[in-house]
Order: structure tokens, then sequence, then C-alpha cells
């Protein structure tokens, strides 16, 4: 038996940094030890291609297509992936169940002078690639103007910073990681900006029949993050949604209950539709399925083409 274990991940820092983390669980928490794992860069689609929406040329899978692929030739026994890139239908053959302890799910603004959303001059410009940020922004203030901006966080700042956007708004996890807290001008809070579902959420996937690695998987997973994983993520198995979906989706876990909050939009933005909902605990992946069947006939199929 080959004792070595292959991570594989995304090529970027961050990604890396992802890896890195599921590495040192896996160390910590089993017989394995460093020299035992060791982390392959891969190259997907979706940082290839960096100057038009992820949604015109495939959608959330150019993220982890080639990954899998990996996965599937067994070039690698556990690929790790930021969950909100993945598509919410888990590709056959493969399983996505094991996810480690959430990071802050939260949005934050990077902007010039550190200046706020609400400080912003009128009619600024928006670096986002995401339509549920565009609308959720707009939400709050109409007047902005956004513009797709594609590629890694630093790459984004540096954007930001030569001129091309007033601001541009990011995940708080990500800057966590890379240690950017300093370039952040203001954070949303969960409830003033719903996070995509499974933001700030590292999952691992395997082959669906490999009983070593799924065993493996088992001592790092962290319980409360797959409750919340499962609960969001199941609204979004309801809506079939694609890449452009512009849907928010977040858990809160209080004692034994969980409280599940989501917002869909319409396809150009204009109808916002909201759903809450909170129940007991073990029901965790019946409340997302009840929040997403819920949002899909309140938007009457609006936010699909």
């Amino acid at each position: 038996m080959n004792k070595k274990i292959i991570i594989g991940s995304r090529g970027s820092k961050l990604a890396i940094i992802y890896a890195q983390k599921a590495k040192d669980k896996i160390v910590k928490n089993t017989d394995f030890n460093n020299e035992d794992i060791i982390i392959k860069p891969i190259i997907t689609k979706g940082d290839q291609i960096k100057n038009i929406r992820l949604s015109e040329v495939g959608g959330k899978g150019l993220f982890s297509s080639n990954i899998e692929k990996e996965l599937f030739n067994k070039n690698i026994d556990i690929a790790v992936h930021a969950l909100k890139d993945m598509p919410a239908v888990e590709t056959k053959g493969l399983i996505t169940d094991t996810f480690l302890e959430r990071n802050d799910p939260r949005e934050i603004l990077v902007t010039h002078n550190q200046k706020k959303l609400k400080e912003l001059n009128l009619k600024s410009v928006i670096g986002t690639s995401s339509y549920r940020r565009e609308f959720q922004i707009k939400m709050i203030r109409p007047d902005i103007k956004c513009k797709l901006v594609r590629g890694n966080v630093d790459t984004r700042i540096r954007k930001l910073k030569e001129g091309m956007y007033d601001a541009i708004i990011l995940s708080y996890a990500g800057l966590k990681y890379l240690n950017l807290e300093n370039e952040i001008s203001e954070i949303f809070s969960a409830n003033q900006i719903i996070p995509s579902a499974g933001q700030g959420i590292i999952a691992l996937q395997c082959r669906k029949e490999d009983d070593k690695i799924i065993s493996i998987l088992k001592k790092i997973n962290h319980e409360e993050t797959y409750r919340r994983a499962h609960a969001e993520r199941n609204i979004l198995k309801v809506l079939e949604g694609d890449c452009e979906t512009a849907v928010g989706a977040h858990s809160k876990i209080n004692g034994d209950k969980i409280i599940l909050e989501a917002e869909l939009f319409s396809l150009d933005g204009s109808l916002r539709f909201y759903e809450k909902k909170t129940g007991s605990l073990e029901d965790f992946k019946q409340i997302g399925t009840e929040v997403g069947q819920k949002l899909k006939k309140k938007s009457n199929n609006s936010y699909r083409k």
C-alpha cells in the first residue's frame, strides 16, 4: 500500500494555504507525518480565464473540474476546494463530506483611503464578478456601478490601487488567510450582506470507494461546519442554480437549533426573495431543502433563464 497521500489543490497562494491547513489537520489527527503528505498544485480553467464571467464559459465547475479529473485518474487522493466555488450537485463517483472548521463567512469592502460604502462618491465603480454581490450592494447604494473583476485576491487589490475601480468586494476569510486584513475598509455583517452558501468553508473531496481516505477524512471533519455546509448547500440543490444565480445563504447554530436565512434575486436583480427558518439541529438538511423550496416558489422561477 502506498503510504503517501497526495492532496490536489488550485495553485493560487490562497488555495495552497487551504491545502496546507488540510495537511496539518491530517498530521495532527492521524499517524501520518509531514513527509507522508504531498501537496500537488493543479491549474484550473477558472484560473486560466481571467477576463470574462465564469458563467459565460462554464460556471463554477471551472475551478473544480480539473482537480476532480486528477482524483478520478488517481493522481491525487484528496481534493481541496473552497466550498463556495463548487457546483451544488456532487460529481458522480466522488464524495464531498468533510469540512474544516469554518472561517469568517462575512463580506468585506476594500476602497481607497479606507472609505466606507456609504462614503463613496456618487456612481462609484465597484469591482466584483458576482451577480449576488452586485445586487446586494445596489440594495444599499442603488447609484453604484459594478464592473467585472477577476483574478486572485492580490490581483484584485492591485487593480484597485491602479485606479481601475473605486472599491472591490471580497470575502473576509480570503484576506484573513493572506494576512491582508489591514486592507479592509469595511466589514459587512452577515445580515447586511448574506454571503454565498458555504463561504469561508474548506471542503475536502475524495473518491466514493476510497475507504482508506474516507476513514482519514472522518477524523478531521468539523461537525458544526458539516451541518451548516449541508443546510446552506441544500438550498442551492433545490434551486438548481448555476454561476449566474444570485443567491446568498447563511446559517448559525444556537444550542440545539439551527437558524438559516437566504435571499434570492431575479435575473436582472430587480426582485428580491427572502426566507428565514429556525429548526432543530438534527433536521439541518431538511431545513435547507425547505428554505430552498420556499424561495423557489416565491420567485416563480424569475431567477432562471
